[in-house]
């Protein structure tokens, strides 16, 4: 076993490097977590960004370490790893696959909206895919059942698809470009059932609030459900300007001939379109609100109040929870 340095001083491996109560601060942190270029870094790589990670919390790196590979190994170590229970999750439900596996969906979903089988299987595949990344970030203390993950997948395609169809039949005389809006309706329906629905165990039992200094206050309904709220909006905007802008240049270029005669890659083009709106959307998104999301004293339920109160008198005016992604 080779000799283990001490970590440099006044380095915490834990401490965001850019401010998270303003937001460039929180959109420079996720454009680095969900960096598309980590869904390619082998497993052995993850994993040994993993151990240098839990070394330096440790106050153990191997010698020779700079802070330039010790950062790496983080976002890394983020990109990968669930921050709560720290295993490494499945490749398709980690924020850095939002943008490949987003683009192709979303691309699909605005190409194929004109026929009610294709619109059926693309929103099948886009909740799928939903459901996945719901259930890899949920607030691992809070734990769901299969058979809540099975009603909330059910409910949410449900919800996708009635309005995706319902939209689809109502569309027929509206305008061409009102009908190539209609998979964003449908997915933002989607997300106001799915988010909940996979996360209903938080909303039923609330989850732990802590004080600023991490220390567990008990367990509030309402801070679920503020978290969960910022997360439905953080979705929605995620999949807004692609699914909102993009049909109106697909609309506004269909016009010309050139792209009448290549027709084959409409598909494809809207696929890297997509994506192109993706890479900057999933970080603006994620970072919208703050990762450790807070609540005043006051808009607690009652009981936890008096209970605050009464250990630390008026020391906690509010309290922090993680809300999840």
């Amino acid at each position: 076993h080779s000799k283990m340095a001490t970590v440099p001083l006044g380095f915490n491996i834990d401490t965001p490097r850019w401010d998270q109560g303003t937001f460039m601060g929180r959109l420079k942190h996720f454009l680095n977590i969900t960096d598309p270029r980590t869904v390619l870094v082998p497993e052995e790589e993850l994993d040994r960004a993993k151990a240098l990670v839990e070394g330096c919390r440790a106050g153990l790196v191997p010698p020779g370490s700079s802070q330039e590979q010790l950062l790496y190994a983080k976002k890394l170590y983020d990109s990968a790893f669930h921050p709560d229970s720290g295993e490494k999750m499945n490749l398709i439900g980690r924020m850095s696959f939002q943008v490949p596996g987003g683009m192709a969906i979303t691309g699909c979903m605005l190409q194929f909206y004109r026929t009610v089988p294709a619109v059926v299987f693309w929103q099948w595949v886009n909740q799928s895919f939903n459901a996945i990344v719901n259930y890899t970030n949920r607030n691992a203390a809070s734990p769901i059942s299969l058979r809540q993950i099975g009603v909330a997948y059910v409910t949410a395609t449900g919800a996708a698809l009635a309005t995706a169809v319902g939209l689809n039949l109502y569309t027929k005389r509206a305008p061409p470009l009102l009908a190539r809006w209609v998979p964003f309706a449908a997915v933002a329906a989607a997300n106001c059932v799915n988010i909940p629905m996979m996360r209903q165990q938080e909303i039923i039992n609330g989850i732990t609030v802590t004080d600023g200094d991490n220390n567990e206050l008990g367990c509030s309904r309402r801070a679920a459900v503020k978290g969960i709220a910022q997360v439905v909006v953080s979705r929605i905007t995620m999949a807004a300007p692609g699914m909102i802008i993009l049909p109106i240049i697909m609309e506004r270029l269909e016009k010309f001939t050139f792209m009448q005669r290549i027709k084959v890659l409409h598909g494809p083009l809207q696929v890297l379109l997509c994506g192109g709106f993706l890479l900057f959307m999933v970080p603006a998104a994620c970072a919208l609100f703050p990762q450790r999301c807070s609540l005043a004293l006051a808009d607690l339920e009652v009981e936890l109040r008096d209970s605050i109160v009464a250990k630390h008198g008026d020391k906690v005016p509010y309290v922090y929870f993680n809300k999840g992604l």
